[in-house]
């Protein structure tokens, strides 16, 4: 069966339409409730970033929850994996986290953890819109759910993260640029690092309800390149909205993207002698750290875009690492997924180790120029069944030749066709992505 509401990372869109109506999240949490929570502990924890309509929204998600009879505990602002951390500790049945990640504050959605702090497999998503076809049954009186909030939860998962890396590891001496993206870790990921010893300049940490990525964060790292230089930072961390994607700077200001951290972290694990022999990355993950990781007997393997995707396959082959150029990055040993603050402190736990800065922890991975270029659509449109985008594809790819791959694909998040180009010769890589996109577009794009 094919998914009609969930995507790669839960359920998101416009607030106000389509299944981002109140209606709709009102039953989306019954069923929600109704699948997973037939077990003993009959418990969902609910935790939201900083966009305006978490207030309406959190209330929808507890009044749909407590009429399938299951009981909440309210979390308020709070990352993504902290949520999915919370999940496990407290033996809850699943986590729902109010957020759009990185899309503007007139977005929301709901991303969903199972009992053990991971995505929901399709087949449970699947079980979920099951139900929504059907009516919405309220449970009797004496069964309704109750709802309690969880006072300490920050301060549980500020805990959580600090003992991610060694005790003995001081960040005394560091000067460090935070860009939280006026979203949810706001609160949390600056006095992480400030209890560990770092000087800590705060910048985007003051949500407004309609602020939340805008300008800032992971996905717009400029602000925090022009800080770590102006206020002369041994480098930054750039956090997205709902705290599962991190992007760093170094201190000459230039971007170290996902693949860069993966491509650290891999081979820092490979020094201390544990297991890398494959790490997972996706159908985006730079050339470059494919190449990069060989050089040292490591294997990528790749994963189709989602983090979801990336952790499944990092259980198939048995992986500990695992990461998307975007920005999430997943230590199996720390956690069950993307998390920027937990990523950022096992760089850093790297960097004091070796006396290093960041720009020449990650110096012997060199990428190659990549190019990405979004193709707004009109509606749903299927890629393979095109004669004309086929054709287009294949004349790409003979113009790279050896010399570099391309890739279609439709988002998972948005109404958009990402098309992407790279290799070694930076010209060829552009001229190549451009006369696809544009190819693309007058095939399917917005008219």
């Amino acid at each position: 069966m094919v998914k009609q509401y969930f995507g790669t990372d839960g359920i998101r869109g416009r607030v106000g339409e389509g299944v981002m109506t109140p209606e709709f999240v009102l039953k989306l949490a019954w069923a929600t409730g109704r699948v997973l929570c037939n077990d003993a502990s009959n418990l969902v924890l609910i935790g939201k970033d900083t966009r305006i309509s978490g207030y309406m929204l959190e209330s929808l998600v507890e009044a749909g929850l407590t009429a399938a009879g299951v009981n909440c505990r309210l979390l308020g602002p709070m990352p993504t994996p902290a949520i999915a951390y919370l999940t496990r500790t407290l033996r809850a049945s699943a986590g729902i986290v109010i957020s759009a990640s990185h899309n503007p504050y007139y977005d929301n959605g709901l991303k969903i953890f199972s009992a053990d702090g991971s995505k929901l497999s399709d087949q449970v998503e699947l079980e979920i819109e099951a139900l929504l076809s059907g009516s919405m049954q309220t449970v009797a009186p004496n069964q309704l759910g109750k709802v309690k909030r969880i006072e300490d939860a920050a301060g549980r998962y500020l805990d959580f993260c600090k003992a991610s890396i060694a005790p003995n590891i001081r960040l005394h001496g560091l000067k460090i640029v935070i860009d939280c993206a006026h979203g949810a870790t706001y609160h949390i990921a600056p006095d992480v690092f400030r209890e560990l010893g770092a000087e800590v300049i705060e910048i985007a940490s003051s949500p407004n309800g309609l602020n939340i990525n805008a300008d800032c964060g992971a996905t717009n790292p400029a602000s925090l390149q022009a800080a770590v230089q102006s206020q002369s930072a041994d480098l930054g961390i750039a956090i997205d909205g709902d705290g599962d994607r991190l992007i760093m700077v170094d201190a000459n200001g230039a971007l170290v993207d996902g693949d860069q951290l993966l491509f650290l972290l891999a081979t820092a694990a490979q020094e201390k002698g544990q297991a890398t022999e494959a790490v997972v990355g996706t159908v985006m993950s730079n050339l470059g750290l494919e190449h990069a990781l060989a050089e040292r007997g490591i294997t990528l393997h790749r994963a189709a875009v989602g983090d979801r995707y990336v952790l499944e396959l990092m259980q198939q082959h048995a992986c500990v690492l695992g990461g998307e150029a975007s920005g999430h990055i997943i230590c199996l040993d720390q956690t069950t997924t993307g998390d920027a603050i937990i990523a950022a402190l096992q760089v850093l736990e790297i960097l004091v180790n070796r006396r290093q800065g960041l720009a020449a922890a990650v110096s012997t991975m060199k990428k190659y120029p990549q190019v990405l270029i979004n193709v707004p659509l009109d509606a749903d449109f299927d890629l393979n069944t095109s004669s004309e985008i086929q054709a287009a594809l294949k004349a790409a790819e003979h113009a790279l030749a050896e010399q570099g791959r391309v890739l279609l694909r439709a988002s998972g998040t948005e109404p958009l066709i990402r098309v992407m180009a790279e290799g070694v010769d930076l010209s060829l890589v552009q001229r190549t992505a451009n006369e696809l996109a544009t190819q693309v577009a007058s095939v399917c794009g917005t008219k």
